[in-house]
């Protein structure tokens, strides 16, 4: 059977289905047991088993993802938690399962109570210790991603970021979920990981099944399952092609980002943390473009201090050395949440409190960040980025935060970096006021990905309106080629961060409307390299021109069409 859904990234992937679903406890329905002995005995094998998981997944992961299950190791070593559960079986003669729901609930009640954030964030922790412990109690295999036994295809409903931040992505060929976008946290991982995805699949935990055979064609959109030996035959021909044209793209990997007449474009990364893995392109690109610095806090079990943000951001401004690394303030909300911050609950949650916004209404953990950022930047050359700005006020607000972080460190007597301040190009109404945002940022980079969702009204999460969200739109090419024209003729730096900055398809246009610097998953430095050195920039401009003139996503895919066949670069 073939299924359809949005290709989001490149290639092919052949190989089992592996159904990932978050746990979800069935309800308690017996409270009391009058086998005392029995239940206490369940609750003992049902923690040692749990503290044999958490060892198991720690020896899996690096330092900072395995302090997260420590943490829970810890809380179910608690000896009050233990006495109260024991007390709860023996005492009130409570199921295993009862007790354990119970004294959680109590502990998480009190926890949520106290004033102390630091102490607060532990509520989380104590919520997935309480699965951890009824899953077992229920029998319930573990179905974690951490660390997967064998090479799979990740078949979800939705991978939030909280679901991939300790994702055991050397065994996942690829990744199908039933929701979520072309620019989705999904899709993003995936192309930074360079592997297949077909997401906004209808029904898909529906049809999936574990351990059953599979294809999955980012290029065409496709799921197909139980294919005969031809059609595996054919699919793994396919995959052989793909990892082919890959290895041919990976030749352009060291070479100079240069047009086919010699003019450089400043290529950069899109990173995620200071993780070796993560830096390890930075041979290959002359800057940081962004540092999303949101998935430190999603890998942590708490706000991370102001030291260990430090720690974090100096190793990055070391490994750049002068090159600029632009330090994305915290951009939670939306699809990306935390587990150990309850953020208000919002009907529209993408349009709502979230990045810059909740930053200025939790001016504390907004004010740690930018402490931390201006320490560590005495060790590098760091650009800091506001994202989710609507206005030129929320600039300029934005700003005097830094300077109370300035004076606060300065009263501590401690060292504070010098800092380029910029924005994100995201909203549509910033990116109107390109003229004026000139004149309050010394730099700016366009965010495509949420620029063009607000830009067309369309939930990049929500693939029922897939259709409508148009990463080719005429118009946001024409957003794009206002805010380069302000930039240049104010001569600070604009930069593209976003999916359309790492689209070699994209790149052209991008240069041809007047970008010079471009940033992108490390994954696609090397089409890139390669897309650049096949046109002229005269070649780009016209295209450009053509592409502005377009009035449907239709009349620009024609267009880059016709530039293939006139072998300007690929297919579309």
């Amino acid at each position: 059977m073939v299924y359809h859904g949005i290709g989001v990234s490149c290639g092919v992937a052949v190989g089992p289905l592996y159904c990932y679903e978050p746990f979800m406890p069935e309800p308690l329905c017996a409270e009391h047991s009058e086998d005392i002995s029995g239940q206490t005995a369940l609750y003992q094998s049902a923690k040692r088993a749990a503290r044999e998981e958490l060892a198991r997944v720690c020896e899996h992961l690096d330092e900072d993802k395995a302090s997260i299950f420590q943490a829970h190791m810890e809380i179910l070593d608690d000896e009050v938690i233990d006495e109260e559960i024991l007390a709860g079986i023996k005492g009130e003669q409570w199921t295993a399962q009862w007790a354990v729901e119970q004294v959680y609930e109590n502990c998480r009640a009190v926890l949520g109570s106290v004033p102390d954030a630091l102490i607060r964030e532990r509520e989380a922790d104590l919520f997935d210790v309480k699965l951890r412990l009824l899953r077992i109690l229920q029998g319930m295999p573990e179905r974690g991603l951490c660390c997967l036994e064998q090479s799979v295809i990740v078949a979800a409903k939705e991978l939030l970021p909280s679901d991939t931040a300790t994702m055991d992505k050397a065994n996942v060929l690829g990744i199908v979920t039933e929701m979520g976008g072309a620019t989705s946290h999904s899709a993003i991982l995936a192309k930074s990981w360079g592997i297949p995805a077909v997401l906004g699949v209808a029904n898909l935990m529906q049809i999936a099944r574990c351990g059953e055979m599979a294809v999955l064609d980012a290029e065409a959109g496709t799921l197909e399952t139980q294919p005969t030996p031809e059609q595996l035959a054919v699919a793994k021909a396919a995959r052989g092609a793909w990892q082919k044209q890959m290895k041919e793209a990976t030749a352009w990997i060291d070479k100079e980002p240069l047009t086919k007449d010699g003019v450089r474009i400043d290529l950069g990364l899109n990173i995620g943390g200071a993780a070796d893995e993560e830096l390890a392109a930075a041979r290959y690109a002359g800057f940081v473009g962004l540092l999303r610095t949101e998935f430190l806090y999603m890998n942590a079990n708490h706000f991370p201090t102001e030291d260990e943000q430090v720690e974090q951001y100096k190793k990055v401004l070391r490994t750049f050395d002068s090159r600029p690394v632009v330090l994305r303030t915290l951009d939670i909300g939306g699809d990306k949440t935390l587990r150990y911050f309850r953020a208000p609950r919002e009907d529209n949650p993408l349009l709502g409190s979230r990045a810059l916004r909740l930053c200025f209404e939790n001016p504390e953990i907004f004010l740690t960040q930018l402490r931390a950022a201006l320490r560590a930047a005495v060790h590098g050359n760091l650009w800091l980025m506001f994202p989710m700005a609507s206005s030129i006020e929320d600039v300029c607000r934005a700003k005097t935060f830094v300077e109370t972080a300035r004076s606060q460190l300065a009263q501590k007597g401690v060292q504070a970096g010098r800092v380029k301040i910029g924005a994100m190009i995201e909203v549509p109404s910033l990116a109107l006021m390109a003229p004026e945002l000139t004149r309050e940022v010394d730099f700016a980079s366009i965010g495509t990905n949420d620029l063009c969702q607000y830009l067309t009204a369309a939930d990049r999460m929500n693939p029922a309106v897939a259709p409508y969200h148009q990463n080719w739109h005429p118009a946001l090419f024409r957003l794009v080629g206002m805010a380069a024209q302000a930039f240049e003729q104010a001569g600070k730096p604009l930069c593209v961060c976003g999916e359309l900055g790492g689209d070699d398809r994209a790149v052209p246009i991008l240069v041809g409307l007047g970008l010079r610097r471009l940033s992108m998953n490390a994954s696609r430095l090397a089409p890139v390299k390669q897309a650049l050195a096949s046109m002229t920039l005269a070649q780009m401009q016209s295209l450009a021109e053509r592409v502005l003139k377009c009035v449907s996503e239709a009349e620009v895919r024609a267009v880059l069409c016709d530039e293939a066949g006139k072998g300007g670069y690929e297919d579309v």
